[in-house]
């Protein structure tokens, strides 16, 4: 990495790749924030080992300053890389592509305004599962076969869906994914959504709204259940795959646990997060246990 030098005055640099071993292994054993994965190091020396570190271990400090060296682009090319190698190793297919977006809590209070952070002034008040929010949106695109992310960005929570939706068509072009369906629910429907996904060649698998006049076509019915036709149907139904990676690294791997404040950070985050499933992921494929791509609780509470 071209930030970290190699000779001349000065001390010399821990290894970058313990820096993110460490800092995977933090989402992994869900270690609350930076001072307790430092913490952990110093008085584990088999954990610290596991990392790659010799005999001193990074402070605290050191991870923050970790993160904004790397940047979002550097951790987004770290998950990039994890993901071209389940695509080599056949782990994961894309053919089936599902999209949606979640919310994460941001770790501040709401400003005098009820827009924005007081502490977190990127922060938004946008719509949750369980009602208004001051957070973020993880707009992700999956795998519905083997349930792991493919592509995210994250928003604002206030910022709309659909305007998220062809940044991550792009990002699966650009990753090789050849996807030949896209399912996702009726707050996509939108002419310019399906023709975004025809123009990559693909079939949008989204419902239209019940007031939709058109023919032979997905529409959301009385308590939100979607009728049309069966093959269709029977398509759209995968799109719960997405709810089940959402609820995966919520649970596991600390994505909803926020101790980082603005976009960027927040982005980093969410990428170490959905790096950890894709880690645990690969562990399975070189163990050749590939019923085990998804079990993260198999890896971590061992």
């Amino acid at each position: 990495m071209p930030f970290y030098h190699g000779e001349g005055a000065g001390r010399k640099p821990y290894d970058p790749v313990s820096m993110l071993r460490a800092q995977l292994l933090k989402h992994l054993l869900r270690v609350p924030s930076d001072r307790r994965l430092a913490l952990l190091l110093k008085r584990n020396r088999k954990m610290a080992k596991a990392c790659g570190f010799k005999r001193k271990t990074p402070s605290h400090g050191l991870f923050t300053q970790f993160r904004h060296r790397l940047g979002k682009d550097g951790y987004e090319k770290v998950f990039s890389l994890l993901l071209k190698q389940l695509l080599k190793d056949g782990a994961v297919k894309g053919e089936v592509v599902a999209l949606d977006s979640t919310a994460i809590k941001a770790y501040s209070q709401r400003s005098l305004d009820n827009k924005s952070g007081r502490s977190d002034r990127e922060a938004r008040v946008g719509r949750g599962r369980r009602g208004f929010i001051l957070g973020y949106k993880v707009h992700t695109a999956c795998c519905a076969s083997s349930e792991l992310p493919l592509a995210f960005t994250v928003q604002p929570c206030n910022v709309n869906e659909k305007l998220c939706f062809k940044p991550l068509l792009e990002k699966l072009k650009r990753r090789g994914i050849g996807f030949k369906t896209v399912v996702a629910d009726a707050q996509y429907d939108s002419a310019k959504v399906r023709n975004a996904v025809r123009g990559c060649g693909a079939e949008p698998v989204i419902p239209y709204r019940k007031s939709s006049r058109v023919k032979r076509a997905l529409k959301v019915g009385r308590n939100f259940v979607v009728h049309g036709v069966k093959r269709l149907v029977s398509l759209f139904r995968k799109r719960v795959c997405i709810e089940r990676v959402f609820s995966r690294p919520k649970e596991w791997l600390l994505l909803d646990h926020l101790r980082v404040k603005g976009l960027e950070q927040v982005f980093i985050h969410a990428c170490l997060s959905y790096s950890a499933m894709l880690v645990v992921a690969l562990t399975a494929v070189r163990q050749h246990k590939p019923s085990l791509i998804r079990s993260i609780k198999h890896y971590t509470t061992r």
